[in-house]
């Protein structure tokens, strides 16, 4: 069953995942609180994000700048500039809206990275009016996405809440590569968050004003872009790829070696898109079929990306495919801007040659598939409702029971649970009936429910049940830690 997106918000917040910020007083509108199960899921897909993505090249680490950054940062990376979205707001009531979400909901189509001019005549041309009281909207303007923010006890130093963590690693990137010993490739990795404001937040988790990124990048040598050492690990391996030249058609799917002859990608980039494929499918479980790179045209794309494909999942709670996160490749543009702004010189010697090293960044939208992986992994059976993500990704691994709490069952229980919540994420429950704690567990993803019944008191051992087969083994309690440590692993 696929829940519709009132569903999901009503299953997040009943069951702990997320809600509206501040709800006691009527909500925060593009602000989430996660609760515990939420917060649990979030730090399992940030850590299994950063061991995997961390590991793919020796020279890749993790660092956490500031979420506060001066003014000239955003004057450098063009987002004083560039970082706009299109207003329309209502003659009538005031309300500004974004023009091309307007548009999107009347039309049924996408219009990001049209022109404000154009997004005016098409609202004109199809007698768009406000959604909320029926005015007439005025002309659409640009309106920048940052938060401003006064510093100082006068408050006048100019600076901005981060609109995308990767200014952080590229203001530091010189520090990094002399405190590196001045390798290339070098990855920094930011998991942390980002501020932008927002218009029309909507789809709960989807599009926020405040939200988490997980982001990497890549600084290489451009000389090198059409090269990998590792390329012979994917070169056969196929890709799922959605090109602009097949709009409108299937998605096509290549091995990369074809990807580079045949769309003319460099290798370089091709290598991180196996990689980032590799996670969803192999790493989160994500179905191939729920899963594709979406090219951008020129038009579309970021002002400061030379490549870029979307990673995208299918959301039927929100109509299809959508953004999760990205491939940008951003040749020198951030690096050369910051050179440029504060007059330091941002070329490094390497290799027997000077230059302005290039970005290959690779962005997802945590909050965004947080929300993925609630949608793709619920599923309602005949007399149960159930979260089957991944054991790695399950916000508590195990649940423990006594069968009732009596005859010394629920003192036994309380001792297996004490040993094995020092190895996993484990909660305890003797409250209802034994079928009531099964469901209860299976509906918010616990992968395995361990119960103490009356015939451990005999043979020392406890039932093992598997969230999505229901089935049942016995595990003698000596042994319980490590088959469950197989188990889970195996998973």
């Amino acid at each position: 069953m696929i829940m519709n997106i009132e569903e999901l918000s009503e299953f997040a917040r009943k069951k702990g995942f997320f809600w509206t910020s501040s709800e006691i007083y009527g909500g925060f509108t593009g602000f989430y609180d996660y609760g515990v199960n939420g917060t649990l899921l979030k730090r399992k897909f940030e850590h299994i994000w950063r061991k995997y993505f961390l590991n793919l090249n020796d020279n890749f680490y993790e660092i956490e700048p500031s979420d506060i950054m001066p003014e000239k940062v955003f004057i450098a990376s063009g987002h004083i500039t560039n970082f706009v979205d299109p207003v329309a707001k209502c003659r009538k009531c005031g309300t500004q809206h974004r023009a091309d979400h307007i548009l999107e909901d009347f039309l049924k189509r996408n219009f990001e990275g049209i022109t404000a001019e154009e997004l005016t005549k098409l609202i004109k041309d199809n007698r768009i009016v406000c959604p909320k009281c029926k005015g007439e909207l005025a002309d659409v303007k640009p309106l920048v996405m940052m938060f401003p923010l006064a510093v100082g006890a006068e408050g006048d130093i100019k600076a901005y809440l981060r609109p995308e963590t990767a200014q952080g690693a590229y203001v530091n990137f010189l520090r990094h590569f002399n405190i590196l010993r001045s390798k290339l490739p070098l990855g920094l990795a930011v998991i942390g968050k980002a501020y932008r404001n927002e218009i029309s937040p909507r789809n709960l988790t989807t599009r926020m004003r405040e939200f988490t990124q997980a982001e990497l990048q890549i600084f290489f040598d451009p000389n090198k872009l059409d090269e990998h050492e590792r390329w012979n690990e994917v070169k056969n391996y196929k890709v799922i790829l959605y090109p602009v030249s097949q709009r409108g058609k299937k998605t096509i799917t290549l091995s990369c070696e074809e990807v580079v002859k045949k769309l003319k990608l460099p290798k370089f980039y091709v290598w991180h898109l196996a990689k980032v494929q590799q996670f969803y499918l192999e790493i989160l479980k994500i179905p191939e079929t729920k899963f594709r790179f979406k090219e951008l045209s020129e038009d579309e794309r970021a002002f400061y990306n030379k490549i870029h494909w979307d990673i995208e999942l299918e959301l039927e709670s929100l109509g299809g495919f959508k953004e999760v996160g990205g491939v940008h490749y951003r040749g020198d543009y951030d690096l050369s801007g910051h050179e440029k702004i504060s007059k330091e010189s941002h070329k490094i010697f390497f290799d027997n040659k000077k230059f302005i090293a290039h970005v290959l960044e690779l962005s997802f939208g945590v909050d965004r598939n947080i929300y993925a992986l609630i949608e793709l992994f619920y599923r309602k059976e005949k007399d149960r409702a159930v979260l089957g993500l991944p054991a790695n990704l399950a916000p508590f691994q195990l649940a423990v029971f006594p069968l009732v709490n009596k005859g010394n069952l629920d003192k036994l229980a309380k001792d297996v649970y004490e040993t094995l919540k020092k190895d996993f994420d484990a909660v305890y429950d003797d409250s209802g009936s034994i079928g009531k704690r099964y469901y209860r567990e299976d509906e918010r993803g616990t992968f395995f429910a361990i119960t103490v019944d009356y015939d451990t008191l005999k043979t020392d051992d406890v039932t093992v049940r598997f969230r999505d087969t229901t089935k049942q083994i016995r595990v003698k309690i000596k042994e319980l830690n490590k088959t469950l440590m197989q188990l889970v692993s195996s998973n």
